[in-house]
């Protein structure tokens, strides 16, 4: 069941369906090893406990043997958990998180800002999936894991059966996730694919929905870029698609031709930011780099971000984002 997990772990029905990234089985955490750690879309951490219904373990020792290894990794940074925790695991050839992610990300959702931004999120914030994978779940540990989902939201713990059966001579495995109940808070269907990274929104409706109640001030700030970003579409320049995360709300203007962007607009908390991309810029608008980095103050780097915006910097990234399309 460990091998099986492993190589296809969107076998595993989980809720929201993320995209799943394996980086490492046997990780060392504290006093023990969990089994197979791996990495959402998002950026969140996940760390999955296969057992057996017959072994003790499986029962309440095996929540409070997830949430010691959660308690572990609270409060790591992505450095650490690179090279101390994940050092000599991760898939081949890959040498970051972000590397072992790209590799299987074919359709090119992984905005690199916005995951390294999850990540570093999971980690303070002890925001994990604690995934429990058995060939029966006993009814206390269905009631241990109702009762946990019923008292925070900061982690989503998924509790997985797999029953084989013989048919025609060969073993088919079909797994199940076990519901131990409503959370007293439900989430709505919006609420719950919005969590997704691949579930990205087409246009800014999303992004405008997200803003729309924060104080007048701070909404303004990010309507003007979201009106500069819906102008740029208009024009033919750029795809919109939105992100929307626990905390932070992502804006893209994309290029059809990279899926990718020279800007990336993000509300954190209420505050708005413009992200540059250094290798778009190089790839679509080189000439354009030097008018844009004195408009703004700042050298264009790979995912460096500024908090003023004035017209004059727009216009210029108007004209990046002209060329950029013609060099398509």
């Amino acid at each position: 069941m460990h091998d099986l997990v492993q190589k296809a772990p969107q076998m595993l029905p989980l809720a929201g369906s993320p995209q799943l990234t394996i980086l490492g089985r046997e990780i060392r955490l504290g006093t023990g090893y969990a089994d197979l750690i791996a990495v959402e879309s998002t950026g969140r951490l996940v760390i999955i406990e296969v057992k057996l219904a017959a072994n003790a373990e499986s029962r309440r020792a095996v929540v409070a043997q997830v949430l010691s290894y959660a308690g572990y990794l609270q409060g790591l940074d992505p450095g650490q958990l690179e090279t101390q925790v994940l050092a000599g695991k991760l898939p081949p050839p890959a040498t970051s998180v972000l590397a072992a992610v790209q590799a299987g990300d074919q359709q090119h959702t992984i905005d690199p800002g916005d995951f390294a931004d999850g990540l570093a999120h999971s980690l303070a914030d002890g925001a994990f999936r604690l995934v429990i994978v058995l060939d029966s779940a006993p009814d206390e540990l269905i009631q241990i894991v109702g009762f946990l989902q019923s008292i925070t939201d900061k982690i989503d713990i998924d509790l997985v059966t797999v029953t084989a059966y013989d048919v025609g001579g060969s073993q088919v495995l079909v797994p199940q996730r076990i519901e131990p109940g409503r959370r007293a808070r439900e989430l709505s269907d919006a609420e719950v694919t919005a969590r997704q990274a691949t579930a990205l929104h087409r246009g800014s409706a999303e992004f405008r929905a997200a803003i729309a109640d924060l104080p007048q001030a701070q909404r303004s700030r990010l309507e003007r870029l979201a009106d500069w970003a819906d102008t740029l579409e208009q024009e033919g320049l750029v795809k919109l698609a939105t992100y929307r995360g626990k905390t932070m709300t992502t804006l893209l203007p994309r290029l059809a031709a990279d899926d990718a962007g020279l800007v990336s607009i993000y509300c954190d908390n209420g505050n708005a930011y413009l992200q540059f991309w250094r290798s778009v810029f190089d790839r679509r608008a080189p000439g354009h780099i030097a008018q844009v980095e004195a408009l703004a103050g700042t050298q264009i780097r790979q995912g460096n971000t500024i908090r003023e915006f004035p017209e004059p910097l727009l216009a210029a990234l108007d004209q990046a984002y002209r060329q950029a399309a013609r060099s398509t």
